[in-house]
């Protein structure tokens, strides 16, 4: 199957684990002697002694406890399985979580790595003794029916004084999802959901609020505080999800109010805090999240750079699915135009990936010009392309707009358009991703030329053609082989967080050596931002490779 990214946990083999690679939950042998008149000693200080003799021996030093909760139930599994199987452990950075015990943990033992996004949540399933992924599953964030955006859940909470109702609500709203989640995970794997023993959750701080049931009011506003950025693990029966009672919930640490967990894992998933030399990642949601450093030092910052290219902006935009349109090419010697749809489905509307190829493309047939305005000229040319011109752009209510699939070709009924509002939008939004990139990378007095690899991450790095990116003038013009397409790194640095405590340590560090850049009050990137605003470049001589059409 296609999501069984075995690559990623080679890394993570049992061999490693006594490098103190050890995962989120251990089972231990157990074979101990039972009582008698001559050994009065109890059950459970005789599974206690048994336990630490048979611990891995980097986890020897560490404290090992019954929640209270796990006391009878293990006493009374220690005793019917004979005194001998296998007992369950959490590992925690200080102690051990003795959960269970059994005479065999038949059907295996499981844990969830959960991206927790604004729209959608995305999760696998992770086999803790085969180390690999035996399920995923996707599915739309409920929340999505309080508001579609942070912004608004935010506000139906805080203009009712922080009314405990509205944070209830949306709490709920994401526990169902997650619960569903963990239904289709159990389902495809053929386990039971008590088999399931831990969950590791990133997100971006708000998401991670919401689903605490945490008050969010302060996240927007000055100077912007969350509650919390690294909540202790804590047991799944404190959210209601319906896997066992005393798995261990691990959430990523945040930064701060817009540098979330999410980010950290897409840290840990390119390994960007381990290289020798200096590169940087870059993740486009509804901000654009950009981080730059190497082993020594990273500093990051963030901007609403990705809403025109989630959908949240353009009117035929959409996130990337099924009848999106992802790629689109044109011809300039036949003036015919091709498209392609996510799944070969009919076109419902663009993802970001095909509104760069179009406006890309659109450029360089001068039918989009510097200022990334339509240009309906008819006069220059070959014939063809003043037919194409006449077919393709037309006076819409709202202006100029370019019908990319007829209303009788598309899957809704009505035409696929790129109309000059969704231009100007996708303008801005291009012009805040360079702007970001140069704005960050000039605070270190980095050239673009000096970085070894950008990782790009999510859908935008999935789907994303750079050479197009690099027409627009929204990312550097550097060589293709320097950009690293990553999937998505929220939910790889979760699985990583399950399988190895080097990365729950990793994690911890990078929260700790990260520096953040505020780009609300930085006067470089308003500067750089209004140079952006041109393809590629008021500066044309940083896109050597892209025409200039004057």
């Amino acid at each position: 199957m296609s999501w069984l990214r075995r690559d990623i946990f080679l890394k993570y083999t049992m061999i490693e684990q006594e490098k103190k690679d050890i995962p989120l939950l251990i089972s231990v042998p157990v074979r101990a002697e039972k009582p008698s008149l001559s050994d009065n000693t109890a059950d459970l200080d005789r599974l206690f002694q048994m336990v630490k003799k048979n611990l891995p021996q980097s986890l020897k030093s560490r404290k090992v406890i019954i929640p209270f909760q796990a006391m009878t139930g293990v006493a009374e599994n220690f005793r019917q399985a004979g005194f001998s199987g296998q007992a369950l452990l959490s590992v925690l950075d200080e102690r051990l979580e003795l959960i269970d015990f059994s005479a065999d943990l038949v059907g295996g033992v499981f844990a969830v790595a959960l991206d927790l996004g604004t729209t959608h949540l995305e999760a696998t399933l992770v086999d803790l003794e085969k180390r690999e992924i035996v399920g995923h599953a996707n599915r739309v964030n409920q929340q999505v029916e309080h508001g579609t955006d942070i912004l608004t859940r935010i506000h139906l909470i805080t203009t009712r004084n922080g009314d405990r109702n509205g944070q209830d609500m949306l709490r709920r709203a994401v526990v169902d999802s997650i619960n569903g989640l963990i239904h289709d995970l159990a389902l495809q794997a053929d386990i039971e959901k008590l088999s399931i023993r831990g969950i590791c959750v990133s997100g971006n701080t708000t998401m991670i609020h919401l689903l605490l049931g945490l008050n969010p009011y302060h996240l927007c506003r000055e100077p912007y505080i969350p509650l919390v950025n690294a909540p202790d693990p804590f047991h799944a029966c404190h959210l209601d999800l319906n896997i066992h009672p005393l798995s261990l919930v691990w959430i990523l640490p945040s930064i701060g109010s817009y540098f979330g967990g999410d980010l950290i894992s897409g840290i840990l998933a390119s390994g960007l805090d381990e290289m020798e030399n200096t590169c940087m990642l870059i993740d486009v949601g509804t901000n654009a999240e950009v981080v730059l450093g190497n082993r020594d030092w990273l500093i990051a910052c963030a901007g609403a750079a990705g809403p025109a290219l989630e959908g949240g902006v353009a009117r035929m935009g959409m996130r990337a699915g099924p009848g999106a349109i992802e790629r689109v090419g044109l011809n300039r010697e036949t003036w015919q135009l091709e498209v392609k749809t996510i799944d070969d489905q009919p076109a419902v509307g663009i993802c970001g990936s095909g509104l760069i190829d179009l406006v890309a493309e659109l450029y360089l047939a001068r039918i989009v010009d510097l200022r990334g305005k339509l240009c309906r000229d008819l006069e220059s040319g070959p014939s063809a392309r003043r037919d194409f011109i006449r077919f393709r752009l037309r006076q819409g209510k709202d202006g100029m707009e370019f019908i990319v699939v007829q209303g009788e070709d598309s899957g809704c009924g009505n035409a696929v358009v790129l109309a000059q509002t969704d231009l100007d939008a996708i303008m801005r939004s291009k012009a805040a991703m360079y702007a970001i990139l140069t704005t960050l990378v000039g605070q270190v007095g980095v050239e673009f030329s000096g970085l070894e690899r950008i990782f790009v991450a999510g859908a935008f790095g999935k789907h994303i053609d750079p050479a197009k990116a690099i027409t627009l003038g929204m990312i550097p013009d550097l060589e293709m082989s320097v950009y690293q397409p990553i999937g998505n790194s929220s939910l790889h640095g979760a699985e990583m967080i399950i399988l190895s405590e080097r990365a729950r340590q990793r994690s911890m560090e990078i929260s700790r050596k990260i520096t953040y850049i505020e780009l609300n009050v930085n006067q470089e990137f308003m500067i750089r931002f209004s140079g952006s605003r041109f393809i590629p470049h008021t500066d044309p001589a940083l896109f050597p490779s892209v025409p200039v059409f004057r």
